[in-house]
């Protein structure tokens, strides 16, 4: 993209510590701007600094070399070939300067001329650069008799990182007094990105309290970097690593926040910390006094530091670290929440804390901390909170796909909230079910600032809400309705739920009676079509079914050729493998049988068609055998029933005295004196029966075995004389 002021070029990479970030790249007529897509960091060139323009072709297409006059260098990948002679016109054009192009050395040699070029190591071979080092990646650098080497900072972005380079440099035969090996590593040093804590700390905060990393640290400044120092760990930050300062109050506006955005990151093991959070109370007051001069603090830090200051100690503390790395500190704009203050209460994961809508982005803090610029969010989304509806969900969606979902916020939030993304221009998008009836919203159209414009997004939430009960309908018992999840609502419907004199319309009522029907229907028809379910034991489990027992008459299977083969040769398969174990031994088996060839194997198949036929006759002889067994068995049986019925109608008609039951004076409990002759046994067994229908009835094996027996055996008579006394008693009992 170009006009008549500027040029723009997207996809434009820039190098950091062996990884490559793209970024976008503007050039006007004030000077050049990159800004990186991945931190957001800007490099601002001004035009009347430039030095150098080179232009290289290297492995990503070809690169711009931008020097300054303080002896800074940049560059820029990613350029096509085409794009030389518009930049070669408008850099002649606006700075005055003259694009050279530039070749590099790709003879492959590995000794040539070593020159310190500002802040690059330059090896040349035949007055032509074959590569550059940027000495600010070296992280030490050691000497030995002739040899110098360097290490160099790691980056995890990076997929392949140069650990160390060792360079073989030559005694001076022309002057013997200067050191050529003291020489390079002086010069190195000299540019090098090693921290040296030399001198007294400017100042020094102790025992601040410091979330992440957690702990409590003494705060040492130093003019080149930061020194954090613990009880276990010490941490030192250089200047150069700190992105952004930010200043948050906390929602109980008691304590604040002071929050440090680091590239690249603390590292401790596996960890890493891309920010620094200390908290602080407001109430803790404190007075400083630095290790400078008036004069130094004047000329250093343009009158920004006093050599003494007093105050709370976030304020100071702050102060003093926006002067050390010269960046502005970020606090929140004119966001203000249900609760009056800039934080949303809110949670990501399983950590509880605040997200604060600033002027540019957002940051959630603090575990784990989360900052997201507004130029790297591709959407929001409002939805449904899953656990209750008095809460919802913000989701951010980065243009990388990278999706932050903070839930758990109060439905209050949601009208400042909503306000606040349509207002800073960005594009909200439901991401919920894709509904027939819901509205049509037009994903690509920016919100309005006009509140009385008609919400069609608020429209598709209770859509979806809506839908959200009538699936939970369909798939429970329960003939409960959800609220709906109407966050700038009144409030009514809480008001209907608890409150017991709300007053419900009539018409309402119908529609809630003919919804209820439908559901009614659609369950009855779910009921029909799904299958039976079975049968659980009383543990909860399934009913497994028995296994049938394995007959040991049966004749043997037939075997498969593969398992004939297997049988003859796994002796030989043990000695070739002594160690191996049984599972090994077929597989072992397995891939020789695969990769024996058809005429190896007609042999083994010929066996196993032999033995199938084998068992099928046998199999057929065995059943005949079992079901002749099984007929004369059946007839026995039958001559043994015939025999007891038999020995039963020749037994006496005079039954022996019953034992009492063991009931005692039960239902079923009868003595001597009330069994009736054969004469009487109607009137009897009526009376009997009448008396049977009032009491309860007995379950069990031996009632049943009794009524059995009192079937088939004949009651026996007793004499007159017994029945006159039985009447007799009657009598005296009445």
């Amino acid at each position: 993209m170009s006009s008549g002021d500027t040029l723009e070029f997207d996809q434009i990479y820039q190098e950091n510590k062996g990884a490559m970030y793209d970024g976008r790249l503007r050039i006007s007529k004030q000077g050049i701007v990159f800004k990186n897509n991945k931190t957001g960091k800007v490099d601002n060139l001004s035009g009347t600094d430039l030095n150098l323009t080179h232009w290289f072709r290297v492995a990503r297409g070809y690169e711009l070399k931008v020097g300054l006059k303080s002896g800074a260098v940049f560059k820029y990948d990613g350029f096509k070939e085409s794009d030389f002679d518009k930049l070669s016109d408008f850099i002649n054009k606006n700075y005055k300067m003259r694009l050279e192009e530039k070749e590099l050395s790709v003879k492959g040699w590995n000794w040539g001329t070593a020159k310190f070029k500002g802040p690059l190591l330059s090896f040349d071979i035949d007055n032509m650069s074959a590569f550059e080092i940027p000495l600010g990646n070296v992280s030490h650098c050691a000497t030995s008799k002739n040899e110098v080497a360097l290490e160099f900072h790691q980056n995890d972005d990076a997929d392949v990182s140069l650990m160390e380079m060792r360079f073989y440099v030559p005694p001076n035969q022309d002057n013997p007094e200067v050191d050529p090996v003291q020489a390079f590593h002086d010069n190195v040093m000299d540019k090098a990105d090693i921290i040296q804590a030399t001198g007294d700390a400017i100042c020094i905060f102790k025992e601040l309290q410091c979330l992440t990393p957690r702990g409590r640290y003494d705060v040492r400044i130093y003019p080149t970097f930061l020194h954090l120092h613990g009880k276990t760990f010490d941490y030192k930050l250089p200047y150069t690593t700190v992105l952004r300062l930010f200043l948050l109050p906390h929602k109980d506006q008691r304590q604040m926040f002071f929050v440090v955005s680091l590239d690249p990151p603390i590292k401790q093991g596996q960890t890493r910390y891309h920010f620094l959070i200390l908290q602080f109370s407001k109430e803790e007051d404190m007075t400083l006094e630095l290790s400078l001069s008036e004069e130094d603090c004047a000329d250093k830090f343009e009158g920004k530091l006093q050599k003494e200051m007093s105050g709370p100690v976030y304020e100071i503390v702050s102060r003093v670290m926006k002067s050390m790395v010269n960046r502005k500190i970020t606090v929140p704009g004119s966001f203000k929440g249900n609760s009056g203050t800039s934080a949303v209460s809110c949670s990501h994961k399983a950590g509880a804390g605040f997200l604060y809508p600033l002027e540019r982005g957002f940051i959630y803090v603090h575990k784990p901390p989360i900052h997201l610029r507004f130029d790297e969010i591709s959407c929001v989304n409002f939805a449904r909170g899953v656990a209750s509806n008095r809460t919802f969900d913000f989701e951010i969606e980065t243009k990388s796909g990278t999706t932050y979902t903070f839930s758990s916020i109060e439905k209050e939030e949601y009208g400042k909230l909503f306000d606040f993304t349509t207002n800073k221009k960005l594009r909200v998008k439901n991401r919920g079910k894709n509904l027939k009836d819901s509205v049509n919203y037009d994903e690509d159209m920016m919100g309005s600032d006009d509140d009385a414009q008609h919400d069609a997004y608020m429209e598709r939430v209770k859509a979806e809400a809506a839908a959200g009960i009538s699936d939970d309908d369909d798939s429970s018992d329960d003939e409960e309705e959800d609220v709906d999840f109407n966050p700038d609502g009144s409030g009514s419907d809480i008001a209907e739920e608890y409150d017991s004199n709300a007053s419900i319309s009539s018409s309402d009522d119908d529609e809630e009676d003919e919804e209820k029907k439908e559901r009614k229907k659609k369950k009855l028809e779910k009921a029909k079509n799904k299958p039976a379910k079975r049968r659980k034991t009383s543990d909860g489990g399934r009913k497994r079914k028995k296994r049938q027992k394995k007959d040991p008459n049966a004749p043997k299977k037939s075997m498969t050729a593969f398992m004939l083969w297997l049988n003859a040769t796994r002796s030989d398969l043990r000695k070739e493998n002594p160690d191996a174990s049984i599972g090994e031994i077929g597989k072992i088996a397995g891939e020789k049988w695969r990769a024996m060839g058809p005429s190896d194997k007609e042999e083994w198949e010929q066996k196993a068609k032999e033995d199938k036929e084998r068992y099928k006759i046998a199999m057929e002889e065995y059943q005949a055998k079992k079901e002749e067994e099984g007929s004369s068995e059946g007839e026995e049986s039958d001559q043994a029933e015939k025999k007891s019925k038999k020995t039963k109608s020749s037994r006496p008609k005079s039954s022996p005295t019953k034992s009492p039951s063991k009931a005692g004076a039960g239902a079923n409990y009868k003595s001597k004196e009330y069994i009736t002759s054969d004469s009487d046994s109607d009137s009897s067994n009526s009376d009997s029966d009448s008396e049977k229908e009032k009491k309860p009835k007995k379950k069990g094996k031996k009632a049943k075995k009794k009524s059995e027996d009192e079937e088939e055996e004949p009651i026996a008579s007793t004499p007159p004389e017994s029945e006159e006394s039985a009447d007799d008693d009657d009598d005296e009992d009445d």
